[in-house]
Formats: structure tokens, C-alpha cells, sequence
């Protein structure tokens, strides 16, 4: 199989977009100001007013046969040119009629072939990079439990997608992504943050951090 790459770029005009379009936003600012700003927005944004949703598996096994884990994914990325690391479904959309909890459970199953038997936690609406779009997402925790070892399961991938799964202790998260980074690879900035922040926590909690 061939190293997916850009062949070429060129100028799109919001008319003939299908996903996003760009728009100029005039605002006053804080001293009463005229100014304007660059924005670009989803055409897909359903009657829920979320975008997507970005999915953190939370793998256990019962009889503590293997440590607490998590899936992440290596996808190629056109925009970036790159294979980029991230949690599951890390742009996602979401269906009409669907929850970002329900979205969250299909694309699971979908994209790792794991079945979630419970929602740990939801998130409110977040906005990953405010400066540039009005994109939205919901982060949801999912749990996967095991009653002993790790099962392998299989991914029911659409058509032209191309993703690469893997189980990662969760305590090694951060070095791990790390790793991806010296070897050339991009880390989305979600996962990067929910590494770091588990990390950091763990290391307050044994006192190496003040």
C-alpha cells in the first residue's frame, strides 16, 4: 500500500465548499472600535448545535489482568500532510437526531470494534482553537470492560478510511505521544492535553509536582 501524500493545492471558493465556508465578522471591540476578523465554519452543524464529538476509551479488566488502557488512532491527516495521533473520532461529526453520547458509543464500536457499556463522563460544548473557527465538539469518556484480558476486536471502517488502532496503558500515555513526536509524526492537541493532564495529576498526587 502506498504512503498517502499531497499530490497538489489551490484556492477554494466558499461556494463550491461542501464542509466549511469562510466568513468576515465585523464587531466593535472593548473601546467601542470597528474591527474585523476571519472565521471559518462548519456547513454540517445539526439541529443540536454540535459539531462532533472526540471519544476517550477507558479499557479495564475486571479481574485487573492488564492495567487501565486506552485506544488511540493514527490517521493520515491531507490538511497536515502528516499521520496524525489522536483520541477516537477526532472529527467526528454527528449524525441528526444523535447525541454526542450516542455518536460517541457508534464510533467506538465503528472505528475499534469495542462495545461501551457505560458513559463515565460527558463534557459541555468545547471550542478547540476559538481564534480561527466556531467548531464545536463534546468530549465523552467511554467505558470498555473486560472480564479478564484484552480482546481484540474488528473495525468496521467506511469505505476509503484508513485508521490504525492501538491500546496504550494509560499511565504511559505521555511518553508514548512523546515518542510519536520524535519520530515525526503530529499529535492532536486534545489528546496531548488529556496525556499531560493525567500525567501532571498523577505526579501531584506523589508529590513530584508542586
Amino acid at each position: 500500500m502506498p504512503d498517502p501524500k499531497v499530490i497538489s493545492k489551490e484556492e477554494l471558493s466558499a461556494s463550491d465548499a461542501r464542509w466549511v465556508t469562510l466568513k468576515r465578522i465585523h464587531y466593535q471591540d472593548e473601546q467601542g472600535k470597528d474591527r474585523t476578523w476571519e472565521v471559518a465554519e462548519r456547513k454540517t452543524r445539526g439541529s443540536s448545535g454540535i459539531d462532533a464529538v472526540a471519544v476517550i476509551a477507558l479499557l479495564r479488566s475486571k479481574s485487573n489482568a492488564f492495567p487501565l488502557s486506552t485506544v488511540i488512532i493514527e490517521q493520515y491527516r491531507p490538511p497536515l500532510d502528516n499521520i496524525c495521533i489522536g483520541i477516537l473520532n477526532f472529527v467526528g461529526l454527528i449524525d441528526e437526531g444523535e447525541t454526542a453520547e450516542q455518536a460517541a458509543i457508534r464510533e467506538l464500536k465503528e472505528e475499534t470494534g469495542y462495545v461501551g457499556d457505560k458513559i463515565m463522563e460527558s463534557s459541555p460544548v468545547i471550542f478547540s482553537d476559538p481564534g480561527m473557527t466556531t467548531a464545536n465538539m463534546k468530549l465523552v469518556a467511554v467505558n470498555v470492560s473486560f472480564p479478564g484480558e484484552l480482546e481484540t476486536s474488528e473495525q468496521k471502517l467506511d469505505a476509503g478510511e484508513y485508521i490504525v488502532k492501538r491500546v496504550v496503558e494509560l499511565a504511559k500515555l505521555n511518553e508514548e505521544l512523546k515518542a510519536y513526536d520524535k519520530k515525526g509524526y503530529v499529535v492532536d492537541a486534545r489528546l496531548s492535553h488529556f496525556a499531560a493532564g493525567y500525567d501532571m495529576a498523577v505526579r501531584i498526587s506523589k508529590g513530584e509536582l508542586f
